[in-house]
């Protein structure tokens, strides 16, 4: 059974994404692919602007362990797009991120999804205890 898109009701959180002229395939829209690069985009941007991640400096830093994605509608470059955040689970060394792609100004998801980060120590590749910024930033996100 398909699933139906979501609607902007569904996310706590919105974050302009933009196409680019490299993300159209032959078909004439964005290519499957692109997709997770905007989900990863929306949820790494999050975390950097409230604090939650430094790129450079956090001890813990979050990698991909799971993604999937559902398409409803074609989008294409020049698109002005929005990302729709909201956290389905927060763990403790792991978060799952719901994740909607819309057109600006849709109220129904062009694609949807979900990215998991498992958090782990730098250094050593282990898992390790999401950080209190870190919690204080997903909680604001989490699905009520």
């Amino acid at each position: 059974m398909r699933p139906e898109p979501p609607t902007r009701s569904a996310y706590r959180l919105f974050r302009p994404i933009a196409t680019r002229w490299a993300d159209n395939d032959v078909y004439g829209h964005v290519n499957n692919v692109q997709y997770y690069a905007f989900f990863d985009t929306a949820v790494n941007g999050y975390l950097v602007e409230t604090g939650a991640l430094d790129i450079l400096q956090s001890q813990t830093i979050g990698l991909v362990v799971a993604t999937n994605c559902d398409y409803f509608a074609p989008v294409m470059f020049p698109d002005a797009l929005e990302a729709g955040l909201r956290t389905d689970r927060i763990g403790t060394s792991s978060v799952t991120y719901a994740v909607g792609i819309f057109l600006a100004g849709s109220d129904t998801a062009a694609a949807a999804g979900s990215f998991t980060h498992v958090y782990v120590d730098r250094t050593t590749r282990r898992p390790a205890p999401l950080a209190e910024t870190l919690r204080s930033a997903l909680t604001p996100l989490a699905q009520t």
